[in-house]
C-alpha cells in the first residue's frame, strides 16, 4: 500500500510547489539493512556510515541487522522494499555476487533487482588463529593438515560468503583437507576460535582487527594480492608460496532497482562527501578496510563484472552449501 501511495503521489506531483523530489528527500528516518549479525565487518562499516551521515548530513540513518543464509536474507528484504529511498542495504561481494551461485533458486538477481549507489570500502580476508594456538605460521597449518587430513577446522561467517570461499580456494591451492565450520556471522565464529573450539578462522580484516590489536588473535596471512596498509606486518598468501592468490571483498550501498534516479543521485552524492572526510577515512582504516570511492555507474559495472567472474570461481572450487 505504501509503495502504491508513494508512486501515486509522485505521478500526481504531490510535492510542495517548487520543491524537487531530491530536495524533499529525506523527510523521515532511513533504514539501513545490515545482512549480518552485530559485531562483524559489515555491521561495523554500516554503523560508521550511518553515524557519519547522521552527524554530517543531519539525516537519521538507523542500522537494522537482518542476518541469515550468508547475507542473502537481508538482501531479499531490500529487494522487496518500497523504492522510496527509505530502505537501503549494505551489500558486499559475499551476498551479492557469490551467494547467488551457491544458494539455488534465490528469487532475485543483484544486477536486475538492486541499483548500486555507493562503493564504500574493500578489505582483504585474513586467516587467523588464537594467540595460544600451536600454529604460528601458515606453513604450520599446511604441514599439520598433510600429516592429519580432515582434523583441522576453520570457521567462517557462513556458507556462501567470499570469506568461506577464500578458505576453500586456499585448501585447493595448498592441496590440503581442512574442515569448514560455518557460523551465523563473524562474531560467533570469533568467539569459538578464541576459545579454541575451532583451530582457525577466515575473516574479514575489519571483523578481526580488534582482537588482533589486543593480542588475542594471531594473523597467519591475508588473502589479497598486496598487504593491508592497516596491518602491513601480515604477509599475503601469495608471498608464502601460493602465486597469484588474490581474494578480497568489497562493501557498498544499494537501493531497490525502481528507486527514482534523483534519490539515487542524492544518496550517492551525500555518501561520497562523507567518504572524503579525513575522520571517516581514518575510522575505516582503523577497522582494517580501505575506502575506495567511485561513481554509481562504476560501482554498478564492478557488481556486474564480479557477478559473472565468481560464477566460475564457485564452480571451480567445488564449494557447496552444507
Amino acid at each position: 500500500m505504501f509503495r502504491r501511495t508513494f508512486c501515486s503521489a509522485l505521478a500526481a506531483g504531490a510535492l510542495a510547489p517548487g520543491l524537487s523530489l531530491a530536495q524533499a528527500y529525506p523527510s523521515k528516518p532511513i533504514r539501513l539493512i545490515v545482512p549480518f549479525p552485530p559485531g562483524g565487518g559489515t555491521d561495523i562499516l554500516s554503523r560508521l556510515v550511518a553515524t557519519k551521515l547522521t552527524e554530517h548530513v543531519k539525516w537519521t540513518v538507523v542500522a537494522d541487522n537482518r542476518a541469515g543464509a550468508g547475507g542473502t536474507v537481508g538482501i531479499g528484504e531490500a529487494v522487496r522494499a518500497a523504492p522510496t529511498g527509505y530502505e537501503m542495504v549494505m551489500g558486499q561481494k559475499d551476498n551479492l555476487v557469490v551467494g547467488p551461485w551457491l544458494y539455488k533458486n534465490l528469487p532475485w538477481d543483484p544486477t536486475r533487482d538492486l541499483v548500486a549507489v555507493s562503493h564504500i570500502a574493500y578489505t582483504p580476508v585474513v586467516i587467523v588463529t588464537s594467540s595460544t594456538s600451536r600454529f604460528r605460521t601458515l606453513g604450520d597449518v599446511v604441514a599439520a593438515a598433510r600429516n592429519a587430513p580432515d582434523t583441522i577446522t576453520y570457521g567462517s561467517p557462513g556458507n556462501g560468503t567470499t570469506i568461506h570461499l577464500a578458505g576453500e580456494i586456499f585448501k585447493t591451492a595448498a592441496g590440503i583437507n581442512i574442515r569448514h565450520v560455518p557460523y551465523k556471522g563473524s562474531n560467533p565464529a570469533m568467539m569459538d576460535v578464541l576459545a579454541g573450539n575451532v583451530d582457525l578462522m577466515v575473516s574479514s580484516l575489519p571483523s578481526a582487527i580488534g582482537q588482533l590489536k589486543s593480542g588475542k588473535l594471531r594473523a597467519l596471512a591475508v588473502t589479497s594480492a598486496k598487504r593491508s596498509s592497516t596491518a602491513p606486518e601480515i604477509p599475503t598468501v601469495a608471498e608464502l608460496g601460493y602465486k597469484d592468490f588474490d581474494v578480497s571483498t568489497w562493501y557498498g550501498l544499494f537501493l531497490p532497482a525502481a528507486t527514482p534516479k534523483e534519490i539515487v543521485a542524492t544518496v550517492h552524492n551525500e555518501v561520497d562527501k562523507v567518504l572524503a572526510m579525513p575522520d571517516m577515512v581514518a575510522a575505516v582504516q582503523a577497522q582494517g578496510a580501505e575506502i575506495q570511492r567511485m561513481t554509481a555507474d562504476q560501482f554498478g559495472a564492478l557488481v556486474k563484472s564480479d557477478y559473472q567472474k565468481w560464477k566460475g570461481i564457485v564452480e571451480a572450487s567445488g564449494a557447496k552449501i552444507e
